[in-house]
């Protein structure tokens, strides 16, 4: 039951790593995500990742946004520009328990401790 017991915690981390999965699975989020990442602190303005990254700036605004829906980035308002840098937090650290689970739960199978015909540690 052990076994069992960790699958549900895997499918549960799934879950709440699904939205930042789909977002950092598109190469062109992958990229700004990366440019941010060379600045270190402060931030870039969407003119600054579109020279970057070589994308139109539609095409920077429109992936800011789903990058800020799902928590990777932060806005900071000066007047009318918006300087945007990553935000590595939480969302990150519920992938790491995801990832840090599987791995559990190979070792426990490299190991020989699964039994599959009653599906759990032995």
């Amino acid at each position: 039951m052990e076994c069992l017991c960790q699958i549900e915690k895997i499918r549960a981390d799934f879950i709440k790593s699904k939205k930042l999965l789909i977002t950092i699975g598109d190469e062109t989020r992958q990229n700004i995500i990366t440019v941010l990442m060379g600045i270190g602190y402060g931030g870039l303005r969407v003119g600054e990742i579109t020279a970057n990254t070589h994308l139109s700036r539609p095409a920077v605004s429109h992936h800011m946004r789903i990058l800020l829906d799902c928590g990777l980035v932060t806005v900071h308002k000066q007047g009318t520009k918006n300087d945007y840098s990553l935000n590595i937090g939480e969302e990150f650290e519920s992938m790491y328990r995801l990832i840090s689970r599987i791995m559990d739960f190979k070792a426990t199978q490299d190991a020989g401790l699964f039994d599959k015909a009653i599906g759990h540690v032995v």
